[in-house]
């Protein structure tokens, strides 16, 4: 705990010496960051800046539902025209068609899906026709 700022001693010149004090004992030495620049001061200001901040470090993004399945389908037909085989591509398709049915039926607040499921049969298709 740091100790009290004696009488008669400006709060400046305190301070200083407690920074004096610290340096002296490595307390600086490895912080993280050191050498580093400052985020951008620019920007205006966003009470919520140390959150993003920290949803930023480990990787963490959140997107409205709509949005985030179209991103999930997207992947799925990637992931289908890669598959090793035909059940394989229409077991993906069929779980994320479920998931695009489903929030058709009951859309959830925020952007429109905009997109509809996915016709199985053409998928296999063009599954066919990468593999050819």
């Amino acid at each position: 705990m740091t100790e009290r700022k004696p009488p008669g001693i400006s709060i400046e010149s305190w301070v200083d010496k407690q920074i004096r004090d610290a340096e002296d004992r490595g307390e600086f030495e490895d912080l993280p960051g050191l050498g580093k620049p400052l985020p951008d001061d620019l920007a205006p200001y966003d009470e919520l800046w140390w959150l993003k901040g920290k949803m930023h470090q480990e990787g963490i993004t959140v997107l409205p539902p709509a949005l985030a399945l179209r991103k999930e389908a997207e992947d799925a037909l990637e992931k289908a025209h890669r598959a090793p085989s035909e059940a394989a591509v229409r077991r993906i398709v069929t779980e994320i068609n479920e998931k695009i049915t489903e929030m058709l039926l009951m859309p959830p607040p925020g952007p429109p899906l905009g997109r509809r499921p996915y016709d199985a049969d053409e998928v296999v298709r063009e599954w066919r026709l990468r593999r050819a």
